[in-house]
């Protein structure tokens, strides 16, 4: 009946709705529908499991169902990284496969960033957050880095809370974790084997542990690093491009660049199939392995994160925690993977194919 009621709300058939709940890889054919179809499920706090839909009612189920909410704290907006928007999708199965309720996906960027934490009242973001008084609140999921500061007002508003993320807590909750650090220690030390000298960082700079990882890794194998070959930006696709614009300029540019994440690859990629004539292409290695990077011509090499299992053992924790099977804080860490495709080449092959996408 719930099914049917969020096709009714959506236009779409009960099937497409079902298919869209359970399979985080499914794709629609009408654009934004899978997001219009998780958002009814919200708002009628829908759950596989029949006798949860009575939790409204008072009514006794004889099972314990619980209401999930998720915070976002790498994005404002769904489309802003494809990485995080995967993982979202990852996360909302395992919570409808567990038969608990997704109650609501916040999106608060300002969360992930140290500085802006500092300079704003954040405490204003959590009354406009938490105006409404609301007993369902049984768990949170941190899907990105979030300020300690921010985690400590979190735990007053939450007895359980699980972060998946690239950057470790330091054990303030329970977290999934694949180690930003050994992300880009893996993907510039393959670079190093393949013979560059002259490696470039674009990315997030400040208290980012994919930019520790890159410096500690250069130290180990005895390369510089060059200050200009270092950009900071928000890791997007369009900072990706000017990026890439601002490494042409250099007289003597990196001949290899990793890029803390896939999408500013991305963009780094399109800004080199539009300005061929510059004939500066250096070999390009990122971290996420999103859908788009295996569109790329090159193909983009990369370090994939094991999405659905970080999803899947955060959700596994968190269920944990509530049912009162652990008190302390419990890290669990998974290894990335090198996915190695042609965007990534050795410096004596430096005539690569064209960069086009």
């Amino acid at each position: 009946m719930s099914i049917k009621k969020i096709a009714q709300m959506t236009g779409c058939s009960p099937a497409t709705v079902s298919r869209v709940l359970n399979n985080p890889d499914y794709k629609c054919s009408k654009p934004g529908m899978r997001e219009k179809i998780w958002k009814a499920a919200m708002e009628t706090n829908y759950t596989p499991n029949e006798a949860a839909r009575n939790l409204k009612k008072g009514q006794t189920t004889g099972q314990n169902n619980y209401y999930i909410d998720v915070l976002m704290t790498r994005m404002d907006g769904y489309h802003a990284d494809p990485f995080f928007q995967e993982l979202l999708r990852v996360v909302e199965s395992q919570i409808h496969k567990n038969s608990c309720i997704l109650s609501r996906v916040w999106y608060k960027s300002v969360f992930s960033d140290d500085k802006k934490c500092q300079q704003e009242r954040i405490e204003n973001v959590f009354r406009e957050m938490f105006q409404e008084q609301d007993e369902n609140r049984d768990g949170l999921i941190i899907i990105g880095r979030c300020n300690s500061r921010v985690i400590r007002q979190l735990k007053k508003y939450y007895k359980n809370i699980v972060s998946i993320n690239r950057n470790s807590t330091n054990y303030e909750i329970d977290e999934v974790l694949c180690d930003g650090e050994k992300i880009a220690s893996m993907a510039v030390g393959h670079l190093s084997k393949l013979g560059h000298r002259k490696i470039g960082y674009v990315g997030k700079c400040h208290g980012e542990a994919r930019f520790r990882g890159f410096s500690e890794t250069l130290l180990q194998d005895h390369l510089d690093l060059y200050p200009e070959y270092i950009i900071e930006t928000s890791q997007t696709e369009r900072e990706g491009f000017e990026a890439m614009k601002q490494l042409m300029t250099l007289e003597d540019p990196p001949t290899a660049v990793y890029c803390a994440n896939d999408i500013t690859a991305v963009g780094m990629l399109k800004c080199a199939a539009q300005f061929k004539s510059s004939r500066y292409l250096p070999a390009i290695i990122s971290s996420d392995d999103i859908e788009e990077g295996q569109f790329t011509n090159p193909m983009l090499s990369t370090v994939h994160l094991p999405k659905e299992n970080m999803a899947r053992f955060a959700m596994s924790l968190l269920l944990d925690r509530i049912r009162g099977g652990h008190s302390e804080v419990v890290r669990m860490e998974l290894e990335g993977r090198l996915m190695l495709r042609e965007s990534c080449f050795s410096l004596s092959e430096m005539n690569q194919p064209e960069y086009c996408i």
